[in-house]
């Protein structure tokens, strides 16, 4: 017996080892499936004719996370041939109502803010990344206030400002960037236009000074910053992952060589010797009359460079793709200059770049196809009626727009998926096919502003919260795209067609990374 003993009371505890974890995990898949079965059936037999349909999903709590972000478009699209316009989704646990259309635009980036807050879903995000005390991580009237402050440097004359300096960043870029040495090579797209859109943006909007802090080493800090966008920060911001540690020291960074320059401007003795955003807000108060505290300031500096750099850089991005598929609208742009401004191509002005619409079509129609965001999110505080519907949505749900559904849908742009700068032309077989949307201009508390929600063509949202540096983007976009056209030619790589997918993994949509196309300098002096 001692033998057998010897032999079996080992292989007896690994056994009974071995079977506790089966039950375990025989336990935890009965769960699983169990959790799906119910879900299945709930969503089957308690459907709720007040509220809008709900997107089947076989797996509770993640819902229809996956198919959303790998492609948000393509899951709109399927989602209302199959449910119509208005739908709901889960996100995450949350159950996310989307509204498509011109109307679906209109009834939440117009909503009241007793009905929704754009502050609660997007201050876990932007706090990080930005700081505090500003934009979503303030009252409403507080952010109203703050914008009313910034369009400062947004005014006519500032933007006429703004080109030659936008210039300048250009053609010192190319001189200066290994990425152009030689008369011809080739590119990775999105990279380069992410780090020359950063030169340009904080030299234009934020002055000499600043743009003197930045090099490529803050080029790298501000990538850093800009993955605090990942959407799992929606529901993670703190959570110890490597990219929030880098986030959290490039905010850092950033702010102390904002304070840095505030406080040496503070001494006693200087004296201001620009109008630069710096000064303006230095000398900025709330209604209240407190002063705006130099961190905010630093931190809202950090905003507004975002702000003027994020949707022009992928944008920009975009426009150089979407020409290397189409070199001869590229040519066209050029030959556009030389007929209106003169052969000699005098220098680029604010005035200039109005009267070139061929241009100013290049970036109306990259943004139609590549809006920078592909969501717009609302908290649900009270529950909201649909018009023209039977459906309530309840305070449980978030309401989502996505204006970039509508600039790609037939009804109002034949042939929708295809890039086509001309189709703005009057006359042309692809024009535009909706009607002048309602221009109504409503002051929330830093100007008068178009509501603007009823158009197909969204590209900065509207609203209260629609991008107070709309009009600056439209210049900095035609300024880079009218001085590239002096300078390049580009071209897809031999055996590439059509442009690379959009990545979404980001609050801001952009293009896939790499995206290499062929680049050769005209010989033609700029």
């Amino acid at each position: 017996m001692g033998l057998f003993a010897a032999i079996f009371e080992p292989l007896q505890g690994q056994f009974s080892y071995r079977l506790t974890g089966a039950i375990i995990g025989g336990v935890f898949i009965s769960f699983i499936v169990l959790a799906i079965v119910v879900n299945v059936f709930s969503q089957l037999m308690f459907k709720n004719p007040k509220e809008p349909p709900l997107v089947f999903h076989w797996i509770p709590y993640f819902g229809s996370t996956v198919a959303y972000g790998i492609d948000p478009y393509d899951f709109f699209f399927r989602c209302q041939r199959k449910y119509g316009d208005i739908f709901t989704f889960v996100l995450l646990g949350k159950r996310t109502t989307v509204c498509l259309g011109a109307k679906g635009n209109e009834f939440i980036l117009n909503g009241k803010l007793s009905h929704v807050s754009a502050e609660e879903i997007y201050s876990p995000l932007t706090t990080p990344v930005f700081g505090t005390g500003v934009v979503y991580d303030c009252p409403n009237a507080k952010l109203m206030e703050q914008k009313k402050m910034v369009k400062f440097g947004l005014t006519a004359e500032s933007l006429r400002s703004y080109v030659p300096l936008i210039v300048d960043e250009v053609l010192d870029f190319v001189n200066r960037s290994p990425v152009f040495k030689g008369s011809k090579g080739t590119f990775n797209v999105p990279g380069t236009m992410a780090e020359l859109t950063i030169y340009t943006a904080s030299r234009s909007l934020q002055g000499r000074e600043v743009r003197s802090k930045f090099d490529h080493s803050f080029a790298e800090l501000y990538h850093h910053l800009d993955m605090g966008f990942s959407p799992i920060n929606f529901m993670l911001p703190w959570a110890p992952l490597p990219h929030n540690r880098k986030r959290d020291y490039a905010q850092k960074k950033m702010a102390q060589t904002y304070m840095e320059i505030i406080q040496a401007r503070r001494q006693p003795g200087v004296k201001q010797d620009s109008d630069d955003m710096i000064w303006n807000l230095m000398s900025s108060a709330y209604k209240n009359g407190t002063k705006v505290p130099d961190l905010e300031i630093a931190h809202m500096m950090i905003a507004l460079l975002m702000a003027g750099q994020h949707s022009s850089s992928s944008t920009v991005a975009w426009i150089i793709l979407r020409l290397a598929t189409r070199p001869e609208i590229l040519e066209e742009l050029l030959a556009e200059q030389r007929a209106v401004l003169g052969e000699d191509l005098p220098p680029l002005t604010y005035d200039a770049l109005q009267r070139l619409p061929l241009n100013s079509q290049v970036v109306k129609e990259t943004l139609r196809l590549h809006a920078p965001i592909h969501s717009m999110m609302r908290k649900v505080k009270s529950p909201i009626q649909v018009p023209g519907t039977d459906f309530t949505i309840p305070t449980s749900h978030v309401v989502l727009a996505a204006p970039g559904v509508t600039s790609k849908t037939a009804t109002h742009f034949p042939d929708p998926t295809t890039w086509e700068p001309h189709r703005w032309d009057v006359g042309s077989p692809l024009a535009v096919l909706y009607p002048d949307a309602d221009d109504e201009k409503v002051d929330y508390g830093y100007g008068l502003v178009s509501k603007g929600a009823g158009s197909p063509y969204l590209p900065f949202g509207a609203g209260r919260h629609r991008c107070i540096g709309e009009a600056f983007a439209y210049v900095q976009l035609g300024t880079i795209t009218a001085a590239f056209a002096r300078i390049f030619r580009f071209r897809n790589l031999d055996g590439v067609e059509g442009v690379v997918g959009t990545d979404y993994s980001s609050l801001f949509s952009r293009p896939l990374n790499p995206a290499v196309v062929h680049w050769e300098k005209r010989e033609e002096k700029a």
